[in-house]
């Protein structure tokens, strides 16, 4: 019989040899290196981990990169941004009141929007606007149009929204809802600051409002929807939206007086939601003004997004 040959330790040594060098190897490496068996391409998306491990976001670093971007080009502004994702607000004179333009064209939809839900209005009943309610000034349409044209109240609050028409404004605030109730109802909403009949409001009162009107919290889910079409829906989108990804979304409201230019609205892209408004004063160049506020919207959203 042959006798069983005992294994040699030199086998083992040389198993034990390499997983210590390769143990050596490994932590001697950067903690910044990562083994990967595919090799990294700058242009392949970030991956999961690091959206994960992100770093928190600052209030105070965005408000800087706002004011630095304005400079000395407002010396009387408003921004105001909401996070509706995470506790992050970012307030530049969020509360003092400036001359709303049409702006408070918001309350008059939500408004009008209520007494539709209560069954005071009809959508489809026409009216005839007479020359007194003629607003010959400023945006919209139905001043240029042939005298006795009459208007569903439907197309009067499409018509206030999207071409921010003044005389749609004017009757239906005034023959319509009426300038009391608006008020009555402003002040329900929080709305402390606004003034319908001085025609003013802060930053800080339309996000309140826009916030209400986006969580369906001022009437009904398809009341909501109408509502929502028509912010979405607007002639002026060469401000907050402007400098966006097509695939973002704004609901907003643009106004516009003798030196001051607005912006207010809500801006959704995926999982991305927030509130941002612009309100200025004393402002000479108009075109240069939007262009600002499309550059601080867009500022905004690269923080946000």
């Amino acid at each position: 019989m042959y006798e069983r040959r005992r294994p040699r330790p030199r086998f083992f040594l040389l198993l034990l040899g390499i997983a210590i060098v390769l143990g050596i190897v490994v932590w001697n490496r950067s903690p910044d290196e990562i083994i990967s068996p595919i090799p990294e391409d700058p242009h392949v998306a970030t991956p999961i981990f690091s959206k994960i491990f992100t770093r928190k976001k600052n209030p105070d670093t965005l408000k800087q990169k706002i004011q630095e971007a304005v400079a000395n080009q407002w010396n009387n502004y408003s921004v105001y941004v909401v996070d509706y994702n995470a506790p992050f607000t970012v307030g530049i004179n969020e509360t003092v009141i400036y001359d709303a333009a049409s702006v408070n064209k918001i309350p008059i939809l939500a408004a009008l929007y209520v007494k539709a839900q209560n069954g005071e209005v009809d959508f489809d009943k026409t009216i005839t606007p007479q020359p007194d309610d003629i607003q010959d000034y400023g945006t919209g349409s139905i001043r240029y149009d042939p005298p006795g044209t009459a208007y569903s109240i439907k197309t009067l609050a499409r018509l206030m929204m999207q071409k921010s028409d003044n005389t749609a404004a004017y009757v239906l605030a005034n023959h319509v809802v009426g300038l009391n109730k608006i008020q009555t109802l402003a002040n329900g909403w929080g709305l402390t600051q606004t003034d319908m009949i001085k025609n003013t409001t802060t930053n800080r009162d339309m996000e309140i409002l826009m916030k209400k009107i986006y969580d369906g919290k001022i009437v009904g889910t398809a009341l909501t929807a109408e509502m929502l079409a028509f912010l979405k829906d607007s002639d002026f989108e060469n401000r907050l939206p402007a400098l966006l990804p097509q695939d973002s979304t704004v609901y907003h409201k643009i106004g516009t007086i003798d030196g001051g230019v607005h912006d207010v609205g809500i801006v959704e892209r995926g999982k991305t939601r927030y509130y941002i408004g612009v309100f200025t004063d004393g402002v000479a160049d108009v075109e240069a003004a939007e262009k600002l506020i499309a550059k601080v919207s867009r500022m905004v959203f690269d923080y946000l997004d």
